[in-house]
């Protein structure tokens, strides 16, 4: 079985399928298929080797074009700022990595984030070239990530989140909602919305379900604490938003705003805060609590 390239610098391979075309090369066809990277830097990539086949052999400029050949490529980011937060690790064994992520720092790559992530953070932190995030949270929720440090164990942890053994708990800071009663379920049925990344409520049968309560009561604002019973897309924001109590901060819900590149201020106040489980492999309860406070 053809193995994937290894992680460079914590990063993985993208992988492209090269389809039917009439390209000379395999750098002709990168070219325009990805017009956003300019030909000098797939050039640069190629001889630095960060552009190979299944085999793991280096693809030049004159490699010849072939319909269906595997390429391999790093994916790269001119002049990447780095994200000034920190990740905290509060757990780690041979199997299981448990972190702290700070806002604003992406789980994997995305966009124009690609090394500044809270995987490649780890993987260049402990050398450990097959860790997986077991589930995500948004670039802009802070708290609690489990990752899959072994392969050969990862499909135990993967279950506890598929068969729903794993007990996942919230805060946000929003707006007080004297008018109605807590602790509450919120159910609706949640569907992709305009634009393509953000997420709507319709009418329907429903696939979302969030149990929501008060922590604490402030002036004009209370301290909520969110636990999901099901797992939809930022299914806690729409939620929250679709009550009448969008939680603070947010730039996208229930309207979209534009945050300028390197704008740190203003956190979304959503932090990932409490994960329980039984350990498959060791039968241990397992109870882990995010260090990081939302802002009052």
């Amino acid at each position: 079985m053809r193995k994937r390239p290894p992680s460079i610098d914590g990063l993985g391979a993208s992988t492209l399928q090269l389809p039917p075309g009439a390209w000379p090369t395999v750098l002709d066809c990168l070219c325009e298929r990805f017009p956003a990277v300019a030909r000098l830097q797939w050039l640069e990539r190629m001889a630095r080797g960060r552009v190979v086949d299944s085999n793991g052999r280096w693809l030049t400029p004159e490699t010849p074009y072939r319909v269906g050949l595997e390429v391999h490529y790093y994916r790269e980011a001119s002049d990447e700022p780095p994200i000034p937060f920190h990740e905290v690790v509060l757990h780690a064994d041979a199997d299981l990595l448990v972190a702290d992520k700070p806002h604003f720092l992406p789980v994997t790559p995305a966009g124009a984030h690609v090394h500044e992530t809270l995987l490649g953070r780890l993987i260049r932190r402990t050398g450990n070239h097959s860790l997986v995030p077991l589930h995500r949270i948004d670039r802009d929720t802070a708290g609690l990530v489990l990752f899959s440090g072994n392969p050969q164990s990862r499909a135990c942890y993967q279950a506890l989140f598929r068969e729903r053994r794993i007990e996942k708990g919230y805060e946000a800071i929003a707006p007080a909602l004297p008018n109605v009663e807590f602790p509450c379920i919120r159910s609706s049925r949640m569907v992709a919305g305009e634009p393509f990344f953000r997420m709507q409520e319709i009418e329907g049968p429903a696939n979302s379900k969030t149990r929501i309560d008060v922590v604490a009561r402030y002036d004009g604002y209370w301290r909520y604490a969110l636990t999901p019973i099901t797992g939809c897309k930022h299914q806690l924001r729409v939620h929250m938003a679709a009550l009448g109590a969008p939680i603070a901060n947010d730039g996208m819900y229930p309207t979209l705003f534009h945050r300028a590149a390197g704008d740190y201020s203003a956190p979304l106040q959503l932090l990932a805060k409490r994960l329980a489980f039984i350990d498959p492999l060791r039968g241990v309860e397992r109870r882990f609590f995010s260090d990081f406070l939302l802002q009052t």
